[in-house]
């Protein structure tokens, strides 16, 4: 049975929303733990981020990946449309949503984050970059090629683990620790991305990251719709036509 439009919309925002507070939120309070301007080395680094936004993923998916499909991502939801795997005509509804929910998040972060005295949110804000403004200093051309990647392997992750010969009821987890497997690999070249509607989030608080979002639009995208359009190619698994319900 498939949800109303306007329970699978709802469903995406909780989705969203909770990823971008849970990821971009560990990123901006508890990837390092200073005193006194010094890193006592208590934070959850790196490593935490990542988890952090696995979790938020596996989380939501079981609690409503059964009613929207549990995309939370603008990338995702073009990826499975690419595979005739979700309607085109709720595309846009679904996108939207998706990035709404993103900045509401990010909005929420940004209260919680003003409490504290000398906070400042254009000196680093969980965004995504390149160059000047990606963690590890890659250029705009490492930063396109890495996000198109994983995002492909993202797809194809979660192609592969909703398939009805899949173990039923693991997708989730399957999904998450991909999510947090791309983020070990990649928050150091550029933040990860992956998900335009958590790119979007948070750009707008840090100095010049509204200024390259474009990328972290395009490359998800392009990455997403190569793996929708070649899985059953590659595989020889066609679901053609079967939305990715209870993911």
């Amino acid at each position: 049975m498939q949800h109303s439009l306007v329970h699978r919309l709802g469903a995406e925002f909780l989705g969203t929303f909770w990823l971008v507070l849970g990821g971009c939120g560990s990123a901006i309070f508890a990837a390092q733990h200073l005193v006194d301007g010094e890193d006592s080395g208590l934070g959850i680094g790196f490593v935490g981020v990542a988890l952090a936004f696995g979790l938020t993923v596996l989380t939501m998916a079981y609690a409503v990946g059964h009613v929207s499909g549990g995309h939370f991502n603008p990338a995702v939801t073009i990826g499975l449309a690419t595979g005739r795997r979700f309607d085109w005509k709720d595309v846009p509804a679904y996108v939207v949503t998706q990035v709404v929910a993103g900045l509401v998040a990010g909005g929420v972060l940004f209260l919680i984050a003003s409490g504290k005295d000398g906070f400042d949110a254009g000196a680093g804000f969980a965004a995504n970059g390149y160059a000047d403004h990606s963690p590890g200093g890659y250029t705009l051309a490492a930063v396109l090629v890495a996000e198109v990647v994983l995002t492909a392997f993202f797809l194809y992750i979660i192609l592969g683990a909703t398939d009805e010969r899949a173990p039923v009821g693991f997708a989730p987890i399957a999904i998450g620790l991909g999510l947090t497997l791309i983020h070990l690999i990649s928050i150091p070249i550029s933040n990860t991305s992956v998900n335009p509607a958590r790119s979007t989030a948070v750009a707008f608080f840090q100095d010049g990251a509204a200024g390259q979002l474009w990328a972290f639009w395009v490359a998800p995208i392009v990455g997403a719709a190569i793996a929708g359009a070649t899985y059953a190619v590659i595989t020889g698994v066609n679901r053609a036509d079967v939305d990715v319900e209870g993911v």
